[in-house]
């Protein structure tokens, strides 16, 4: 009897936890399977176009007194009845989640006064040791990124540093990577951490464009209680006798805790757009791989481009969800690329779920290149961006003079479709750089079996130069809204830009934004809509076209039914039907709101709550601000 009963006792707290998983959002999208997905349903088709502000918080990092500025791009978690976030600059700060009151902040000190690869962090991650006495400092830990590459262990209750974590509450991810001497900050940080078991495992992003030898893109295990390395994987082993570094993963890692598993979404070798100092396919860049939590040992791995000269890294969370196969459930993991595509693996074993396969992409690279002549596309589901050449009869314009212009800056350069090769005289890119699928990532209705996701569709141009001239075309002002790379090391220096009309539209014909529902078990796209307006973008007053607007965000979904995204250049917060696409609410922004929104439940108020971070996009150019903006319904709605 008493076997039975503390069985009975098990399955049922087994029970409760799994129920309450997806109830709060305890990790970076919502838990560590990443799939940006809750329970929760007071908020639903029927009364979202009720929603109001409940609160709003105001950070106070604006940048001020800083060499570039920084983009507030937090997905804040909830956890222990607290809110926490952290700013661009790595401030973290914690709030009542009913009023948006702060309960305190930690200030890293980041040197502002140098520039770094990136200018973003996108959240903390949280754990409760069960090893500590109730009440003990530091048994609730707030694990916070910096960008100068500190890992921060912090005590969720007061904020103060753990130091008996590291050196004094830090350890420095920049050390033993083959750091670079540079006047910026070139090795960052601005994912958090996932956590299995007391295992903390973190990447970093890289400015992997600057030189052909950059740092490591090494994925390390530590001890989450004192911060002792206990292992360390390189994408790029130095055995594999490649000058290259970087593949990092900058993106947010998923876990499987259940199996020991962590999955990592690897970046592109160094540098972006050649690759003739790094020949063969650079395995394990451009991956999703993989690794036993608790060792870092290799368990499988799939690489999804080869020998990568476009800036296709793996940008996006990966998503683990659980699909219907002749009638067994199957643990899966989805992971979206800036190609569009969405590539469906089983978990335990990296086997495929749907057919890829090596076709042939277009050839004919500069000298010194040696370019793969395949690459994987899976038979299903389709790209949900579109992946053609782009000639002048893609032009499109506000006005026919806009349209001309635009037809004829596509004449001048090369464009064969996806994966064709950077040129000398410029290659238009199609998806971009910037996707297709971004860091948003996917968000994953369990119940339907349903994918949605935010993507780009915006024609970009990469310019190789040569050595010998890099330095007079950069600095001669004839390309003014051209980012340029010098590439070390390499014969080539590059150039990128998005293609614009002289109105400063994109020249692409839209949509340039959309938001797509792909059926994963059927391998379809449900339904695909443009997402946003050029209402906060057009040079001058335009009918508010929902042209879909380029962004960076991602979307949720709730059992009530919805979608929930920013992302584009308006300031705009939507509520989607999940069934539909159809528009049902949108909530203005004090602030662009290019982040990921969360949601949670609280019993104190009797509300459902959906925050998002509005501090604009510096690359993008929307309106930046420091808020962090609640929505609720304006009465409790009983359960």
């Amino acid at each position: 009897m008493c076997r039975y009963l503390s069985f009975l006792l098990l399955c049922l707290s087994s029970a409760m936890s799994h129920a309450g998983e997806h109830s709060n959002w305890t990790h970076y999208g919502g838990s560590q399977h990443g799939m940006q997905y809750s329970s929760l349903e007071q908020i639903n088709t029927d009364n979202v176009a009720q929603l109001k502000p409940a609160w709003i918080y105001r950070t106070g990092e604006t940048g001020q007194g800083a060499a570039q500025p920084f983009s507030f791009q937090a997905n804040p978690i909830l956890v222990n009845g607290r809110l926490y976030i952290a700013t661009g600059s790595g401030i973290v700060i914690a709030l009542a989640p009913e009023t948006g009151a702060e309960l305190w902040r930690h200030d890293p000190k980041l040197d502002r006064s140098k520039r770094s690869a990136e200018r973003s962090n996108r959240g903390v991650s949280a754990w409760t040791d069960p090893l500590a006495d109730r009440g003990a400092t530091c048994r609730h830990r707030i694990f916070a990124p910096v960008l100068d590459s500190r890992l921060l262990a912090l005590d969720a209750v007061t904020g103060e540093l753990c130091r008996d974590f590291g050196r004094e509450g830090a350890i420095y991810l920049n050390e033993d990577v083959r750091l670079r001497e540079s006047e910026g900050v070139e090795y960052t940080v601005t994912s958090p951490p996932v956590i299995v078991g007391d295992t903390l495992i973190s990447g970093s992003a890289i400015g992997d464009n600057s030189a052909v030898e950059v740092e490591l893109g090494i994925v390390r295990g530590f001890d989450a209680r004192s911060g002792a390395l206990r292992w360390r994987w390189d994408p790029l082993p130095p055995d594999a006798g490649l000058r290259a570094g970087a593949a990092n993963a900058w993106a947010p890692l998923a876990a499987d805790e259940e199996r020991n598993l962590v999955f990592i979404p690897t970046g592109s070798a160094s540098p972006d757009f050649y690759g003739g100092e790094r020949p063969g396919d650079n395995r394990w860049a451009n991956s999703l791989v993989a690794l036993r939590a608790s060792t870092g040992e290799f368990v499988w791995g799939q690489q999804l481009v080869h020998h990568d000269v476009w800036d296709y890294d793996l940008p996006a969370q990966p998503t683990l969800v659980e699909l219907e196969r002749d009638g067994k459930s199957i643990p899966a993991v989805l992971q979206g690329t800036k190609t569009g595509f969405i590539f469906t693996f089983h978990r335990e074993t990296g086997e495929p779920l749907y057919d890829i396969e090596e076709r042939p992409v277009p050839q004919g690279a500069v000298e010194g290149e040696k370019l793969s002549p395949t690459q994987p596309f899976p038979v299903a589901p389709p790209s949900i961006v579109r992946q053609h050449a782009v000639t002048a009869d893609n032009a499109w314009g506000l006005m026919l003079y806009d349209e001309w212009q635009c037809g004829k800056a596509f004449e001048k350069y090369r464009s064969e479709g996806i994966f064709t090769p950077p040129s000398l005289a410029g290659t238009l890119m199609l998806p971009s750089y910037g996707g297709g699928i971004n860091w948003g990532g996917i968000a994953f209705d369990p119940e339907q079996k349903l994918a949605v996701v935010n993507a780009n569709e915006l024609a970009t141009l990469v310019a190789l130069i040569p050595r010998e001239k890099f330095t007079a075309v950069r600095d001669s002002g004839e390309f003014p809204e051209s980012q340029f790379s010098s590439q070390r090391g390499a014969p080539y220096g590059m150039r990128r830009q998005a293609i614009l009309s002289p109105l400063g539209v994109p020249c692409m014909e839209p949509p340039w934004g959309t938001i797509s529902a792909v059926d994963v078990s059927k391998g379809t796209i449900v339904w695909q809509r443009p997402l946003g307006t050029i209402e906060d973008i057009a040079p001058g007053p335009v009918p508010n076209l929902a042209l879909g607007t380029p962004g960076m965000g991602g979307p949720i979904i709730t059992a009530g039914g919805l979608v929930f995204t920013a992302t584009a250049m308006d300031d705009y917060l939507r509520a989607l039907d999940l069934n539909t696409g159809e528009e049902l609410w949108r909530g203005r922004l004090p602030a662009g709101g290019q982040a990921t929104p969360m949601t949670y439940y609280l019993e104190e108020t009797g509300k459902q709550y959906v925050v998002i971070a509005a501090g604009g996009h510096p690359g993008l150019g929307t309106t930046p601000g420091d808020y962090l903006v609640a929505f609720s319904l304006p009465t409790p709605v009983i359960p």
